[in-house]
């Protein structure tokens, strides 16, 4: 290529100008010493390397003969090995498989050979008939019996152990007993699991009886009433205009039985009614009224020619104690001998007893019961747990009319004192200081205070005054009207008695001799 003026340049873009071209750079060769030359030259003659495609380019003559430089040329094609190197180094087959393996290896085996086709999973195999399946067993050998190593003996079959004779009588005999255990033990339980499935699915009702050896736990309740209800009975009093019950208890073998005053003149609405007396053998007999006490609300009627009463046994009403266990007989609601079970939740509980049966002050001192209680019930007994009357069942707090566990009994001491009374002398009379007194609400002191005296009575001269809060009489503390009225017939008639009062603010003791009234 030229450029504008003619001069050969180096091709390149035509605004380029024309450089010259550097020397190449000179080759350093390092200084080969003679020996080291005569050590990794070539031999003489040959003018190129080892490699084997380069053996036999010499000249133009044939193999071995002198190039064109006058060098003989190798020989072309394999060239025998010498026989030392080959003894030494080649394989011991003799082949020319490669280079001859380790000495150490000599021992070694020999490679495994390929495994032989699957024809199960060659889809060109051929097919043929092989091997079966299962191997053929071999037939067992006879049992032994009378050997005695260790080794496991081989099981019988049955057909074996039956018709072969591979077991001995004994042996058989105890087989067949070991079986025939089984078969009952199995159709006992059989027989048992199909009995309870039949009681599941039978249509024949069977109910089971309580067997007669239980031991039934003991009860106490039920012996108790079992004593007792002989000598409870039924009232029945009836008027031309009315009809009532109650219960009541036989107190003296001669035919005396106590019951309640409201109950025989049917609380106040009959003087005089006729009164019928059922037993608890269902036998019936009239009575008469031997005398009431309406102060107490109790009463005392007869029944004649009836023999062979039971007659109840009174106890000790001053030794009860509240979270006793007591018993409640009587005819509530017409139900006769019914029984209920409670506690004494109070004692010596002062209770008007209201207007309905009142000729009078109307006031018991009262046992409180859990028992149930309800009309029918009164004149019945309530029962301690040795089976000995402690009261007369006469009354019920309820807004409803039924029981709601407040029940009220009159004291059997108080009971024997006025049935006494009333049955040698028909009537009774009760100590009094002759005063009306309602209960102190003024909040500084409790007790009852006095709302009028009457002119002459004992209280009037002991000094009782109108305004006058009774705290005490003898040594019963008193904290409302019906709990004074309690204390003076505690107190008893003719009989000189302290008594505390609070008068303006002040405590004061006086001495009050109640009277008869």
């Amino acid at each position: 290529m030229e450029d504008k003026t003619g001069v050969p340049g180096r091709a390149g873009r035509g605004d380029e100008p024309d450089r010259p071209l550097r020397e190449p750079a000179p080759i350093d060769r390092p200084r080969i010493d003679d020996a080291v030359a005569a050590s990794f030259s070539r031999p003489k003659g040959v003018p190129g390397g080892f490699d084997p495609s380069r053996r036999g380019t010499p000249g133009p003559g044939p193999s071995g003969a002198p190039n064109e430089n006058g060098v003989p040329g190798r020989p072309s094609g394999p060239q025998p090995a010498d026989p030392a190197l080959a003894q030494a180094f080649g394989p011991e087959d003799g082949t020319e498989n490669g280079i001859q393996r380790h000495p150490s290896w000599q021992d070694e085996v020999s490679a495994p050979q390929p495994p032989q086709p699957d024809p199960w999973r060659d889809p060109q195999a051929p097919v043929g008939i092989g091997t079966p399946a299962l191997e053929e067993q071999p037939h067992p050998e006879p049992v032994d019996l009378s050997r005695t190593d260790d080794t496991p003996a081989t099981r019988l079959s049955l057909s074996e152990a039956l018709f072969e004779r591979r077991l001995s009588r004994r042996a058989l005999g105890a087989a067949v007993a070991a079986v025939a255990v089984v078969a009952l033990v199995g159709g006992a339980i059989g027989a048992v699991v199909a009995d309870s499935a039949r009681v599941l699915t039978t249509s024949t009702v069977r109910i089971a009886d309580a067997p007669d050896n239980v031991v039934r736990p003991d009860n106490t309740v039920g012996d108790v009433a079992q004593r007792v209800q002989p000598a409870v009975v039924n009232i029945q009093v009836s008027s031309p205009s009315a009809r009532g019950e109650g219960s009541g208890i036989v107190i003296d073998p001669d035919g005396y039985i106590v019951t309640n005053n409201h109950v025989v003149t049917m609380d106040g609405a009959a003087d005089r009614a006729d009164i019928d007396v059922v037993f608890s053998d269902g036998s019936r007999a009239p009575a008469e009224i031997v005398g009431r006490d309406p102060a107490t609300d109790l009463a005392v009627i007869k029944v004649e020619n009836v023999q062979n009463l039971t007659v109840a046994a009174l106890g000790d009403s001053d030794s009860v104690e509240v979270g006793e266990q007591v018993i409640a007989i009587g005819s509530p609601l017409g139900l006769v001998r019914t029984v209920t079970e409670g506690i004494v939740s109070a004692t010596q509980r002062p209770i008007a007893l209201g207007e309905s049966t009142s000729d009078g002050d109307v006031v018991i001192d009262a046992i409180q019961t859990d028992a149930a209680i309800n009309p029918g019930n009164s004149g019945g007994p309530l029962i301690d747990g040795t089976g000995a009357v402690i009261g007369i069942n006469t009354s019920i707090f309820s807004q409803t009319g039924g029981s709601i566990g407040l029940g009220f009994a009159i004291p059997v001491n108080d009971v024997r004192n006025i049935a006494t009374e009333l049955m040698t002398e028909g009537s009774i009379q009760h100590a009094t200081i002759g005063v009306n007194a309602r209960k102190a609400d003024n909040g500084s002191v409790e007790g009852a205070e006095i709302v009028n005296v009457r002119d002459g009575s004992p209280a009037q001269e002991g000094g009782l005054q109108e305004g006058d809060v009774v705290t005490k009489v003898g040594d019963r503390l008193v904290r409302s009207s019906d709990e004074l009225v309690i204390a003076v017939r505690r107190a008893g008639a003719d009989n000189d008695v302290p008594v505390e009062v609070v008068r303006n603010g002040t405590r004061v003791e006086l001495t009050v001799r109640p009277a008869l009234g």
